[in-house]
């Protein structure tokens, strides 16, 4: 059952392959829109004249302005990379497809995304950053417990040196 389902995922069309036939299809509707009927109705005198040599223009000018169309659309593909963006947001779609809490979603309210973005974070870093002053504070503590126990120890050092010198003489 498993493995149906993974060849009914990989039968769909990503999203390269659905704009190759919005493409097509837009190359098809211009074709239409640009009939020979139409061709024919523009050039009527000539169409009189030579019939066959307007349809064999119409054709060769449909031909070249198809090819145009198609190598532009091409270029644009490869500058913009979009084989490998469409393919990238189509492995990203379905990574999404496993995830239980929803995509985060912009309100259009810009204080507020950036609110309801940074401010989960923001908490965070303040728990981190109390942790932190916390332990700096106890070190401090126990440093100043240091210092004040070595003030101790060179006041006793130099009674202790005082007494010896008064014994001495």
């Amino acid at each position: 059952a498993d493995g149906g389902g993974g060849l009914a995922l990989s039968a769909a069309p990503g999203r390269a392959q659905m704009f190759t036939t919005v493409v097509d299809t837009f190359l098809e509707k211009l074709v239409a829109a640009g009939s020979y009927q139409r061709f024919v109705n523009c050039y009527r005198c000539f169409y009189k004249l030579q019939p066959q040599l307007t349809r064999s223009i119409y054709d060769q000018f449909i031909s070249q302005l198809q090819a145009s169309i198609k190598e532009e659309i091409q270029e644009v593909k490869n500058e913009g990379n979009l084989e490998r963006l469409f393919s990238s947001l189509d492995k990203i779609v379905e990574e999404a497809k496993d995830r239980e809490e929803p995509a985060w979603r912009p309100s259009g309210i810009p204080e507020e995304d950036v609110r309801s973005t940074m401010v989960p974070y923001f908490l965070k870093h303040r728990s981190y950053l109390r942790r932190v002053l916390r332990e700096k504070e106890e070190e401090n503590r126990k440093v100043a417990e240091s210092v004040l126990m070595g003030r101790d120890r060179i006041v006793e050092l130099q009674q202790l040196i005082q007494a010896r010198q008064q014994a001495w003489q």
